[in-house]
């Protein structure tokens, strides 16, 4: 899956990727619109991967695409939200996209065992738990994951 600053994404088979040399120019992934470039891409492991080495539950198999933006929010999607498209479309909307919330920063696939780590440009941290943020559907804009002083933006969301 595939996503952009400005709320797009799409989600394909790693099999229409072919293997290339070092020199090649690649292939495209996602078409953009002006303005728009990638912010996160990250491979969706399958529950066959996912159930190896361990007794899995259907709760356990879920996944979630994380989304953080510029001014703070975030919410949860499930992956299967995100219908299976062929590379190189422009995708679906992955959220709403207002002054409010400012552009998509962040775009992580997780489970709910993870802790979420925010960083803004000014210094300000925060550790969360991933439960603690809400699963909404594709096209909403979340909620206030961190709260910023005025003038600062996120710079930097990671999962552990």
């Amino acid at each position: 899956i595939i996503v952009t600053k400005k709320a797009q994404a799409i989600r394909f088979k790693e099999k229409d990727l072919r293997e290339m040399g070092r020199q090649a120019a690649g292939i495209r992934g996602i078409r953009l619109k002006k303005g728009d470039e990638v912010v996160g891409m990250t491979v969706i492991p399958t529950s066959a991967k996912a159930s190896v080495g361990k007794q899995n539950s259907k709760k356990d198999e879920k996944k979630y695409l994380l989304v953080i933006t510029e001014n703070g929010y975030g919410k949860r999607s499930e992956v299967n939200d995100y219908r299976m498209q062929k590379r190189g479309g422009s995708g679906i909307k992955a959220g709403k996209i207002t002054p409010k919330t400012g552009e998509v920063m962040a775009a992580k696939v997780l489970s709910d065992e993870e802790d979420l780590i925010v960083i803004s440009q000014r210094g300000q941290v925060i550790r969360t738990v991933i439960a603690s943020v809400p699963k909404l559907s594709r096209a909403t804009q979340g909620v206030h994951v961190m709260k910023l002083d005025p003038g600062d933006k996120v710079a930097s969301a990671a999962c552990i």
